[in-house]
């Protein structure tokens, strides 16, 4: 058996992953192996399709692993009862909860099954865990509010109550923020950064190349033969993200991890400017198919200052001022044979 180390909260190894048919197995992976850390902030990063969802439903005992073993705070799952892992690991998937005559609190309240017994009654520290869990969600003023009568965003936000109200080291998240606004979005992701930092481990799955990158402690990469493991730096400076996207279609900028379409390129012309305002005209030449000079010469382009000004685009014959760079853009685009 291999090592567990002491902070280790949950260890992988050689885990295979897939569906059982009958007498056949299909597995969608090789065997993958990884580790997260006690107060760890994980992202689960890879293509659709790739078995991010059935790993972490694998991770929870909701699905049979095809083979390898998952050590959950130093213990091999399978010898934890249904009960005793119920208290060790909470899990929200993506499909919405549809109940009709249930209120927002019953829903949370479901979170403390595992601590309730057979009378499924709350004491007053159930109830206290209950009201903590939709206070850190901002679903405190939805508590007597219907399930059905929730938006998707507001429903995904009560199924995030009901797994804090479990109380449990170790959260296993699906798409988490995958109904919620740009706002809302942001906010779930700082609760869970808080939940991490006060010693909770949260493992979540998610499309959001930009919040795993510069939120999550480690990610877990999913690719078509391998589970790659590291911090969003590390694994930035290997070159493992080039495989998620088309490089024909798709550039990766290395200096500050963005990721930004191809354009066609019509051609290059020096910037005159500072600040924030010549850095997101920068922005708005390249969407356009222009990338800065460093030769000073005409044609060339002139940003306003921060107090007044226009954009301004110096040609050998004169000049055009522009309001917006919304308008700039479009003039740049209509003529590019006026830019080398």
């Amino acid at each position: 058996m291999m090592e567990i180390k002491r902070n280790e909260i949950l260890s992988l190894q050689a885990l295979n992953i897939g569906y059982n048919s009958g007498k056949h197995k299909r597995a969608l992976l090789p065997p993958v192996s990884a580790t997260a850390k006690k107060g760890e902030l994980v992202a689960v990063l890879g293509r659709n399709g790739i078995g991010k969802s059935t790993l972490l439903r694998t991770i929870v005992g909701l699905q049979p692993a095809l083979g390898g073993r998952i050590f959950i705070d130093g213990r091999e799952s399978s010898e934890y009862s249904r009960l005793e892992l119920a208290r060790k690991a909470g899990y929200i998937s993506t499909e919405i909860v549809r109940a009709s005559n249930m209120k927002v609190c019953d829903l949370v309240a479901i979170g403390r099954f595992p601590h309730t017994g057979w009378t499924g009654s709350n004491d007053p520290e159930g109830e206290a865990a209950i009201a903590s869990a939709m206070d850190k969600t901002g679903m405190t003023g939805f508590r007597d509010r219907y399930i059905s009568e929730l938006s998707d965003g507001e429903r995904q936000r009560a199924m995030i109550a009901r797994v804090l109200a479990q109380e449990t080291d170790i959260l296993i998240m699906d798409e988490p923020t995958a109904f919620l606004d740009i706002s809302g979005r942001y906010e779930m992701i700082h609760l869970m950064s808080g939940l991490a930092r006060g010693g909770r481990t949260i493992i979540f799955s998610t499309h959001d190349f930009n919040i795993a990158l510069n939120q999550a402690d480690k990610i877990w990469l999913i690719l078509d033969n391998v589970l790659i493991e590291g911090s969003p730096e590390d694994l930035v400076l290997s070159g493992a993200f080039n495989s998620l996207f088309d490089p024909g279609i798709v550039s990766f900028n290395y200096s500050d991890g963005t990721f930004s379409l191809l354009t066609e390129k019509r051609g290059k012309i020096f910037v005159r400017g500072e600040g924030l305002i010549r850095d997101w005209t920068i922005k708005a030449l390249a969407r356009s198919g222009y990338t800065v000079s460093d030769n000073y010469s005409v044609p060339y382009l002139i940003t306003p200052t921060e107090e007044a000004g226009k954009w301004v685009i110096v040609l050998a014959d004169g000049s055009v001022e522009f309001e917006s760079i919304y308008s700039l853009a479009e003039w740049l685009v209509k003529n590019s044979n006026l830019i080398s």
